[in-house]
């Protein structure tokens, strides 16, 4: 285990020269590196699969709290609005990882070829925390560093990546089959299972954030009962649906006033509030700070602020 984090470690760190989360050749796959902690940061994390080669991370979603290193990697198998911190770095020992974002075409070739097979049974399955959520933290075992190190690998030669990339995120994703996580993701995959149709609902409010909806209105596109949306929409993602769309339009509404300069009030109305009063009240209780304070503070240290995925 320790050789093939090594590898990660040294191959992550030659191809990220600064902090920050980097985009690289390969598709989907991005590489972080910070050189000290971090102040908490939020996003929507998308369903993908984050590995730590050096350093630690907590990420929030809603109220539960996920630590994780170099031993352990995190798989969302839906659009989540969470908090990450990096919680161990240094500029000697940088923190240090990747995400892969899963590509859904690839999976469901992948299930129908090695399902039902694929998820280990309980009694075997290594350590795995809070698998009802659509944020799952499990072990990492040789195989799937191997076969992360082996895509990684693929930046040093990049006239090889159009040819060997797809093999080696194939071999990662049936890795993350074959695992404790398989069923997740066979779930995720499988259009009348509740993990769909919760993504489905997710999707819906993710597209109409900014204008005011029911309840009943989701459950319909999600296919379920309103009852059932509440129990399962929650089971999934920790919140209510109606949580889930405040957390989308106060990310949003930070994002138009750090990227496009407006004002709080304006920001509000674009979101979808009504009351500018209202949005700077429960942006401050999600951000820490009022709207212009909070941007002040990220415009002033960038680099205290992580990505907060992966």
């Amino acid at each position: 285990m320790m050789h093939r984090l090594n590898e990660l470690t040294r191959l992550i760190a030659q191809h990220t020269d600064q902090d920050g989360m980097v985009a690289t050749a390969i598709p989907r796959l991005s590489l972080v590196r910070m050189s000290k902690e971090t102040e908490p940061s939020q996003s929507v994390q998308q369903p993908s699969l984050c590995i730590i080669a050096q350093g630690t991370k907590q990420v929030l979603l809603a109220d539960e709290v996920f630590e994780y290193g170099p031993s352990r990697h995190l798989i969302a198998s839906a659009d989540l609005p969470i908090t990450g911190q990096v919680t161990n770095a240094t500029p000697q020992q940088p923190y240090l990882s990747l995400r892969l974002d899963l590509d859904m075409t690839a999976l469901s070739a992948m299930m129908m070829e090695v399902m039902p097979q694929a998820a280990k049974s309980p009694a075997t399955a290594p350590y795995t925390k809070s698998c009802g959520k659509a944020l799952c933290l499990s072990r990492s075992d040789p195989q799937l560093l191997d076969a992360a190190v082996r895509l990684v690998r693929l930046l040093d030669t990049p006239e090889d990546i159009p040819f060997l990339a797809p093999l080696a995120e194939r071999e990662l994703l049936y890795r993350l089959m074959r695992g404790d996580q398989g069923e997740k993701l066979k779930r995720m995959l499988m259009p009348e299972s509740r993990l769909s149709q919760v993504n489905r609902a997710i999707a819906w409010i993710r597209q109409n954030f900014d204008k005011p909806f029911s309840i009943d209105r989701v459950a319909e596109e999600a296919r379920m009962s309103a009852s059932s949306l509440h129990e399962h929409f929650r089971e999934v993602t920790a919140m209510s649906p109606l949580q889930y769309q405040k957390q989308l339009r106060l990310q949003e509404g930070r994002r138009l006033i750090l990227s496009e300069a407006l004002d709080a009030a304006s920001a509000a109305h674009r979101v979808g509030y009504d009351s500018p009063s209202q949005f700077s009240r429960e942006y401050r209780r999600l951000f820490g700070a009022p709207p212009i304070q909070d941007v002040s503070r990220l415009k002033s240290e960038p680099a205290r602020y992580a990505p907060a995925s992966a």
